[in-house]
């Protein structure tokens, strides 16, 4: 269990560094104190988080339109975890799904005017056969994944103006595959394709033409619905699948990765094909929403433009992000976190979290009010009394110091029964940010305008916004929403892994 539990942090660990781009903490944090008390078990942490955040933004089934989404402040992208659409290279989220969608952010906080309490677009990674469940049930707002629009979709959820426009669907061999000169020579050989994918709605097309020819059918074989297409390309270029069906697109993409694929243009599926992006019937005002984004984000506009040459054109990103280097990194300091954690009864996973916030895991950061390492902390608040460790100049002091800083801070300030754990544990990422006593400010303004002064979100945040900016308001809704998506995303990583070993990738 300990093993596992170390490589699901250096998984989380790479999901999470991206974080550190949109904020440092650079405020001073309070060493005002007194002797800090045990805090429960960070199972118990983590069951807050997920009943909090989870359920309230992710999970929770609801069916509004824009107008709503807008109220909730959150739009959920549903998405697969792959590269090239949405990854994480160096521990950054990346991908063309990822910076479209962050661009359509920027574009629906822009027309509302919103600079401090902005909507966020938050990416749900899932597998590909969830993608549309999700969407008409409600748990997820929008499902972009190079979605072809078919007739058979377009009975269950309504498309964007198409992103791209003539695209066909082809067969990719490797070095094991037998030589076949037309499609017709696929007659009664096995193909391995994913049943939710547009693929297959071809090949069925193409074995009942076979049936109606008097021809064998061809043996479709089910692929792992937690197996992206650069998963099954890497086993065609290995030799341990003949070939597989995929987007051209694609095909040409990955040829410049893998070396022994043969891209077959001329043999092909589907023709004409369109990709969109996908929403609820229920969803009109969000439907005219892209469509208007996308007049300037699709294919043939500059943006749409760069990021096809970004991610379509160029390779270096897919041959830097199969790099292991990210592992071996994070490997160093992965057991320090658990050792701590475990110590102060803290979860340990959002203390990593808090720490890739902070400075990427960099124990070399220094901010330009002096703090120090990983954790970002002050000298003297690692050397007072309370936290009592003076030298945090190396990797475990300075975890150390930061989780029983962390540890301090919430039962300190936060241990009101009238605050629930959820919110604690939000106000203590706060103050570890802004400082205690500013937090503890805030909270008496929040109550005095009217608002509840033991609910960060929608509450303490607005003052918040209004008195010290937007950074300690981003910083914890950064670290929330990025919690949740990056586990969903260590989940998919992990189900496509046991997928992988099962077809004896790995």
């Amino acid at each position: 269990m300990r093993h596992f539990n170390k490589i699901l942090l250096i998984l989380i660990v790479l999901l999470l560094l991206l974080s550190s781009q949109f904020i440092r903490a650079l405020d001073e944090q309070s060493n005002t104190a007194t002797a800090a008390n045990p805090t429960e078990s960070g199972q118990e942490i983590s069951a807050d988080l997920e009943t909090g955040v989870g359920s309230r933004l992710y999970s929770e089934q609801w069916t509004g339109d824009l107008d709503e989404m807008e109220s909730q402040r959150m739009i959920r992208v549903l998405t697969v975890y792959g590269l090239g659409r949405y990854y994480l290279d160096g521990g950054r989220e990346k991908g063309l799904t990822y910076e479209l969608f962050k661009a359509f952010e920027n574009h629906i906080n822009d027309r509302l005017g919103r600079k401090h309490v902005r909507v966020h677009v938050v990416f749900i990674p899932v597998s590909r056969d969830e993608l549309l469940p999700r969407l008409i049930s409600g748990r997820g707002d929008i499902a972009a994944a190079g979605l072809t629009i078919t007739p058979e979709r377009e009975e269950l959820i309504d498309f964007t103006n198409p992103l791209t426009k003539d695209i066909s669907e082809v067969l990719v061999t490797g070095p094991s595959a037998p030589q076949i000169a037309t499609i017709d020579d696929l007659s009664g050989e096995t193909v391995h394709v994913r049943a939710s994918s547009s693929y297959r709605s071809s090949l069925d097309r193409l074995n009942r033409q076979f049936r109606e020819e008097g021809k064998p059918e061809i043996i479709l074989e089910d692929a792992s619905e937690n197996l992206e297409d650069a998963d099954l390309l890497e086993m065609v270029n290995s030799g341990l699948l003949d070939w597989a069906v995929v987007d051209s697109y694609k095909a040409s993409t990955w040829a410049g990765v893998f070396d022994k694929l043969t891209v077959r243009n001329d043999i092909v599926f589907r023709t004409g094909a369109r990709i969109g992006v996908a929403v609820r019937e229920d969803s009109p005002k969000l439907l005219a929403e892209l469509n208007e984004f996308m007049k300037s984000n699709r294919q043939g506009t500059l943006h749409g433009n760069i990021l096809i040459n970004r991610y379509l054109k160029n390779f270096d990103w897919a041959k830097n992000a199969l790099s292991s280097k990210d592992f071996r990194r994070f490997q160093n300091v992965a057991d320090i976190f658990e050792k701590y954690g475990e110590q102060y009864g803290v979860d340990y996973l959002m203390v990593a979290a808090q720490g890739y916030q902070e400075s990427g895991l960099d124990q070399d950061a220094r901010s330009g009010a002096g703090a120090v390492g990983i954790m970002q902390l002050l000298p003297s608040t690692a050397a007072d009394k309370n936290v009592g460790i003076p030298d945090i100049s190396d990797e475990d002091s300075n975890i150390h110091a930061g989780v029983k800083y962390l540890d301090f801070i919430r039962d300190r300030y936060f241990s009101d029964p009238e605050i629930d754990r959820f919110n604690q544990t939000l106000f203590a990422f706060a103050a570890y940010n802004a400082g205690p006593a500013r937090v503890a400010k805030l909270r008496s303004k929040a109550e005095q305008q009217g608002y509840d002064p033991n609910i960060w979100f929608d509450n303490v945040e607005i003052i918040a916004a209004k008195e010290i900016g937007r950074e300690t308001v981003q910083y914890v809704a950064n670290i929330l929403k990025y919690y949740v998506a990056y586990r969903l995303s260590v989940e998919q990583e992990l189900k496509r892994e046991e997928a992988r070993k099962k077809q004896h990738i790995g």
